[in-house]
């Protein structure tokens, strides 16, 4: 398996995006905090671990947790905005400390537009930046971008703007909006799309992206949205491979381990062909209508194949053919996301993820004043503390 593990390193941030599901938090990790849980991850025999946040390279310690991952014989990837990464001589310092893989963050090249999203101004020519020295810096160069109501009827122009200016970029990945956390909870109807709302964009750009030998990945959109690249649906993987995700979260989360890639099915999904393949809808938070989901029919070996036999996948194993995977999916058992509380993991041994210190509090008040003179120039919510931080 290629499980892949994350860190949340900080849990502020240099942007202000009003869909934000990791907001700041009184939450604090120094560099022995990190290495336990990159140790955490070496010994669940995960593959990789993914650098994440907030904005992770905001911590002073992050070249060195980087190297520590490496020399732990993870795969180190990272999640950034690609503020900082514009700075070349730190994207110099993040390769040679061992970063293999950054995902850099852009929802719009329409300059107005990724503004409005990121609550600052001049965002899209740094993260332009942050690809080509990441690139230059040898590490291999991803573009993750968030499904939103602002985005979502122009996601073929961004990829095809990145594949015309910046051609080293060669896999992309799209997550539709989460609803349920955050600042995104609180803003569901300025930010949340419909289904119907990126359809067609989603479409066109993957299918740009095939014909150009590209790779993608889309997460939380059901198959019925995206049919004819099912096998790139990072649920509908994951449910066939068997894979988890551990996230140590920076907040009242702590550990989560996740193994169930399910979550909202309507009535007709019972007679799709790729229902026991499919997440379905993502909708903790309760934005979406599951009403828009509909079955399809078609070969769900097809797409079983496909994954399996993708020889760029990690976890490639050629030798399995559908028939045996069918005979080894009946007989998993029922899969489950378990969160744990800071109590349960001291009951059980395991180390809490990061501490709430007094400094952690002045950094939280301060980012929260920030926060809310930034929230009512942009005209939007502002998500609620953890209980008591506030005061």
């Amino acid at each position: 398996m290629a499980n892949i593990g994350y860190i949340q390193v900080v849990r502020h941030c240099n942007h202000f995006c009003g869909f934000c599901s990791n907001p700041t938090t009184p939450y604090i990790h120094d560099l022995e905090s990190m290495r336990v849980l990159v140790d955490d991850l070496v010994a669940r025999d995960y593959f990789g671990v993914v650098m994440t946040g907030g904005e992770p390279t905001l911590h002073a310690n992050l070249p060195e947790i980087i190297a520590y991952a490496n020399e732990r014989g993870l795969h180190v990837r990272m999640i950034t905005n690609g503020w900082r990464l514009a700075d070349r001589s730190f994207a110099r310092e993040l390769g040679r400390a061992g970063l293999r893989l950054v995902h850099v963050s852009i929802y719009s090249v329409r300059p107005e537009i990724e503004a409005s999203l990121r609550g600052v101004e001049g965002t899209l020519g740094r993260a332009f930046a942050a690809l080509d020295n990441a690139a230059a810096a040898g590490i291999e160069v991803n573009i993750n971008s968030v499904i939103n109501r602002q985005n979502a009827d122009h996601l073929d122009v961004n990829v095809r703007y990145f594949t015309e200016h910046h051609p080293q970029v060669r896999h992309f990945v799209w997550n539709n909006l989460d609803p349920s956390m955050g600042r995104a909870e609180v803003n569901q109807e300025r930010f949340v799309p419909r289904l119907a709302d990126f359809e067609l964009s989603l479409h066109r750009a993957l299918r740009h992206l095939h014909r150009s030998g590209r790779s993608f990945r889309v997460e939380r959109v059901p198959l019925c949205y995206m049919t004819e690249f099912a096998w790139a649906s990072t649920e509908t993987r994951k449910i066939i491979k068997g894979e988890e995700r551990v996230v140590h979260f920076l907040d009242d989360k702590q550990t989560v381990r996740q193994t169930a890639w399910g979550h909202i099915y309507a009535d007709g999904c019972g007679v799709c062909s790729l229902r026991s393949i499919c997440g379905g809808l993502f909708d903790q938070g309760g934005a979406y209508d599951p009403a828009e989901l509909h079955p399809v029919f078609v070969d769900q070996g097809a797409i079983v194949g496909a994954v399996l036999g993708d020889p760029g996948d990690p976890s490639f194993n050629g030798d399995m053919s559908v028939a045996e995977w069918r005979q080894e999916f009946e007989l998993r058992g029922a899969p489950s996301q378990v969160p744990r509380s800071r109590a349960a993991m001291k009951e059980s041994g395991l180390v809490p993820v990061g501490r709430i210190t007094d400094r952690g509090r002045r950094l939280f008040a301060a980012k929260r004043k920030k926060e809310a003179a930034q929230a009512e120039r942009l005209g939007v919510a502002v998500e609620l503390g953890p209980a008591g931080a506030d005061e």
